[in-house]
């Protein structure tokens, strides 16, 4: 073995279990002696040991009988904290959800690839309630940015854990929830891929909410590939629908305003040399201002921000009593401004949520959008604990790209394409509108490798 079993892709791994060459446990085990062996201890909130065990020994037994479940059956998962585990309390990065009852079954996102025989690891770590872009968590430590080499660097969140895991070779894939960019942006500053699916794509039963209008879910992993079989068995096929086709010429259109004000000259060097590379090889590239996005950042100073009102209701109680003081004060703190949201408020959003949907589609038509997925590569994690204003202003800077595709409804997929400051990776944010999955991860699995470069 050349690298460790969480250093491979899925299809990589799959090749070796499928052929006999490996054996599930094996790899169930060595995987887990690296995640105990590894120095970030921030990583996993928990690992579910005995679980897994059990799932590896089942796996191993169908296989050595001629009984595989696919091409899924033995590979290990990590789930971020927001799902829930049979007999596992749900804690959501949070320590006010410690006593809460342990879930009487798996999330049916979870059930859905235990029936395809993934193995659950563990639990990794993440924003609190999911509430951040930046991926610092003051409770249970904050994973480091693996790609970092001068200092500790953030993993962007608020699937910080579920990114870092992939990144730093600990797991093949990791799944993550996306409510304003919670998987696009740790997939984008930790040189991975990500991909949020279409918001409603799968069975959100057992899921912890941020907001239910917003969520959405999605795998970090090391390919589209790979992506696209999670993708599949999410959604209950043993055949991953989306199919590889002769390579056509992409057409993309750049939007010119909002994704690129403030953005390191190096992130813009390395996005736009994605782009040529498309260009010569024939994919149709167009620029234009998108009127949503400079809409949108007026009607949240105007009504507030649809994510912290409906953050708010969820957890309102939570901060009318003796919990707030065990909740992370920045939390505390961004969800108490969605108590200044009005029902009429809350309405007015909707509808010009409605409106700004449907004339985004219309000006995209069949078209895909690119942009960074990041206006900035990870900056380092110190700074940001230190200071408020600059933590509050640097999560919204993080958030920016990724929120516009979460308020519209996309889906999307972030790809490495390069590096900025520092050596820290770029990711290229290909999107699509609400329900484009299919073309969008087809056209990212086409695509990939001249994104990449």
């Amino acid at each position: 073995m050349t690298k460790p079993y969480g250093a491979m892709s899925i299809a990589e791994l799959a090749a070796l279990i499928q052929t006999g060459a490996v054996d599930p446990l094996e790899v169930t085990q060595g995987v887990l002696a690296d995640i105990k062996a590894h120095p970030d201890k921030a990583i996993f909130v928990t690992l579910t040991e005995e679980r897994a065990v059990a799932e590896a020994e089942a796996s191993s037994k169908r296989l050595k009988e001629g009984r595989s479940l696919g091409l899924l059956d033995g590979i290990p998962i990590a789930w971020k904290d927001l799902f829930d585990l049979e007999g596992m309390p749900t804690t959501a990065g949070s320590k006010v959800l410690k006593a809460a009852h342990p879930a009487a079954k798996d999330a049916a996102v979870v059930d859905l690839l235990k029936q395809a025989g993934m193995v659950a690891i563990g639990r990794t770590n993440m924003s609190e309630f999911a509430f951040s872009g930046i991926g610092i968590n003051p409770h249970y430590g904050t994973p480091h940015n693996p790609r970092s080499t001068d200092e500790p660097r953030i993993p962007g969140g608020s699937s910080s854990g579920a990114a870092v895991s992939v990144a730093a070779g600990l797991v093949p894939v990791a799944m993550g929830t996306d409510t304003g960019g919670s998987i696009r942006i740790p997939a984008g500053l930790n040189g991975i891929v990500g991909y949020k699916a279409t918001r409603g794509r799968y069975l959100m039963d057992g899921v912890y909410p941020l907001a239910t209008s917003l969520d959405s879910l999605g795998p970090l992993c090391r390919s589209v590939l790979d992506a696209v079989w999670i993708d599949a068995a999410m959604r209950g096929s043993s055949v991953a629908p989306v199919t590889r086709q002769p390579r056509e010429a992409l057409e993309v259109v750049v939007p010119t305003n909002g994704v690129f004000d403030g953005a390191e000259p190096g992130v813009v060097a390395a996005f736009e040399a994605a782009i040529e590379r498309l260009q010569k090889q024939g994919c149709r590239i167009s620029r234009t201002a998108f009127p949503a996005f400079d809409e949108l950042p007026k009607l949240m100073a105007q009504y507030g921000p649809l994510v912290t009102a409906e953050a708010f209701a969820l957890h309102r109680q939570k901060l009318a009593g003796p919990e707030a003081a065990d909740i992370d004060p920045r939390v505390v703190a961004r969800t108490r401004l969605g108590e200044k949201t009005s029902l009429a408020d809350y309405i007015a959003i909707l509808e010009a949520r409605a409106r700004m949907t449907a004339e985004t589609e219309a000006l995209i038509g069949d078209r895909f959008v690119a942009m960074p997925s990041v206006a900035h590569v990870a900056p380092p994690i110190a700074p940001l604990k230190a200071d408020d204003d600059r933590f509050f202003a640097t999560n919204g800077k993080t958030l920016r790209n990724t929120g516009f595709g979460n308020f519209l409804d996309w889906c999307g997929v972030s790809i490495p394409c390069g590096t900025g400051d520092a050596g820290m990776p770029v990711g290229f944010l290909l999107s699509g509108k609400a329900n484009a999955d299919g073309p969008l991860l087809q056209a990212a699995m086409a695509w990939e490798e001249v994104i990449r470069g």
